[in-house]
């Protein structure tokens, strides 16, 4: 007999149908698998024999053929095992056989209970989009799958349970759908509040955040870099379910889903600079999603960014100038996203006190030009405000009076986010640092006096034609900070000192 069960396949974050065709024929017992298997689907022969034993069925001995359509996809992992089981079932008579609307997922254990699987998640939105119906995925994937709207999940738990629901013998009851509830006063270890001192470092971060801008911090050691970019996860804006969903879709695919199923907080990664330039941007066999991916919709955190190899920091520069990066490999090529708010914090020298007003610098000035070459001009140019930083004075340090805390300046950044989002609502942007040449001249409206200081500027730093668009990307957030309509004078200025520093330390 002849079965088809609908599966489906995953490359990048875009999900496919596969069909699983079963054949059972007469001839001496053997089980062949065709449709370019990988090593996991071809090594489902056995997973799948045990598991229908154990679950108290019997394994078909005769000529069995799987054909996995379309043939000329390579099928990797071990997702296909559910509907390779459903497939011998329904081929032999034991079990009903499905609509044509339902989707099986899943990782057969010998014992024939359902494992979790990686890139539930975009396979379910896939599916849904596709006009599939139903969807049958191990219990533990169906938190994440029961977002999407419009389509029936159905968790379960082993194979004897599936094909009791398929004979009609007990049915299994679909999840309710959830409603995104995003964590917004989650709880940050780095409080605003208890950092002393750096008021114009504080003051940047909050600009930052409210528009997705990267940002720089270069100066000695003990200045507070560390500590100011790990309290940016508090005053980040809240998220919209469409982030949140992009978002885990990544973490679904990289096996790293939060305990609601969905992302309810922005992702914070900080990678040690030891990590390959592949780990960064992303590849491998199977083409996996690399830090700059998994920090799409929040921020890449880059401590001590002179000491990261130079081939990985140059692959840095197509993807924060077109937020997303491609990979391309011999058997395929796959796009991912990647928004991230880079931050990135370096010393200015080998020994960390060139340019402090407290300590003195021991490098040789050979040195110091060597290590801070290691940033190329061209990355520096995509890197929206540089601040520099200097040693905390005593005073600071042991003073009593308490800065503001992080709830109160995400307040200011959720206000400034929201006018961003009313704003690019129809072009489908969420931030200005996402703001393309075409809307800049819209959006960026500036009076002649603000024209003048910017070509003042332009000419006085050096600036690039890159860096002077991102100069009123900035100026647009922090008039968006002010509740202005448009550039004012005072908005600009503030952007164009965030970019004084590259003289200092780059000449």
């Amino acid at each position: 007999m002849l079965s088809k069960i609908i599966s489906f396949g995953l490359q990048g974050l875009h999900g496919y149908p596969v069909f699983v065709e079963t054949d059972i024929a007469n001839g001496m017992p053997a089980y062949e698998t065709v449709g370019l298997p990988g090593a996991a689907v071809r090594e489902s022969k056995e997973r799948v024999r045990s598991a229908i034993k154990n679950s108290g069925f019997d394994y078909p001995q005769q000529r069995i053929t799987i054909n996995l359509a379309p043939a000329d996809t390579k099928k990797q992992g071990p997702i296909y095992d559910l509907a390779i089981a459903i497939g011998l079932l329904c081929a032999s008579g034991q079990t009903g056989e499905p609509d044509g609307k339902s989707v099986f997922l899943g990782e057969l254990s010998l014992g024939g209970r359902l494992r979790s699987i990686t890139g539930a998640l975009p396979m379910a939105i896939s599916a849904g989009q596709a006009g599939y119906e139903k969807l049958f995925i191990p219990a533990d994937n169906a938190k994440e799958a029961s977002y999407i709207k419009g389509l029936s999940v159905y968790p379960v738990e082993d194979l004897a349970q599936i094909a009791a629901h398929l004979s009609g013998e007990k049915a299994i009851a679909p999840c309710e759908t959830r409603e995104f509830r995003p964590r917004a006063d989650e709880i940050c270890k780095n409080d605003m509040s208890y950092i002393k001192g750096q008021q114009h470092a504080k003051r940047a971060l909050e600009i930052a955040a409210a528009g997705g801008h990267n940002l720089l911090f270069i100066g000695p050691p003990g200045s507070g870099k560390t500590m100011l970019a790990r309290a940016v996860p508090g005053i980040l804006p809240d998220m919209s379910f469409d982030e949140s969903i992009e978002i885990s879709k990544i973490q679904s695919v990289c096996g790293e889903n939060s305990e609601e199923g969905i992302a309810a907080v922005r992702p914070f990664r900080s990678p040690h600079h030891t990590l390959s330039t592949a780990a960064l941007t992303g590849g491998g066999l199977k083409i996996m999603p690399g830090e700059i991916s998994l920090a799409h919709g929040g921020v890449l955190f880059l401590d001590e960014l002179a000491e990261f190899k130079r081939d990985a920091l140059e692959a840095l520069r197509q993807p924060l100038e077109d937020k997303v990066i491609s990979i391309a490999r011999a058997n395929a090529k796959v796009t991912y996203p990647a928004g991230v708010m880079l931050i990135a914090s370096m010393n200015p020298c080998p020994c960390g006190n060139f340019g402090s007003s407290e300590k003195q610098c021991r490098c040789t000035p050979r040195e110091i030009r060597r290590y801070l070459n290691k940033i190329s001009g061209p990355l520096l140019d995509r890197i929206d405000i540089h601040i520099a930083m200097d040693e905390i004075s005593y005073e600071e340090l042991t003073g009593q009076a308490e800065g503001e805390t992080s709830k109160q300046i995400r307040k200011r950044v959720n206000a400034a986010r929201q006018i961003q989002q009313d704003r690019y609502r129809a072009n489908g942007l969420y931030s200005n640092a996402e703001l393309t040449n075409e809307l800049l001249d819209i959006h960026c409206l500036m009076t002649k006096d603000s024209e003048k200081i910017l070509e003042a500027a332009y000419n006085s730093f050096g600036l690039s034609a890159r860096a002077m668009t991102r100069v009123k990307k900035v100026a647009r957030t922090i008039a968006d900070l002010d509740g202005a309509a448009n550039i004012e004078q005072k908005h600009l200025a503030e952007a164009i000192q965030y970019r004084t520093m590259h003289s200092k330390y780059w000449g």
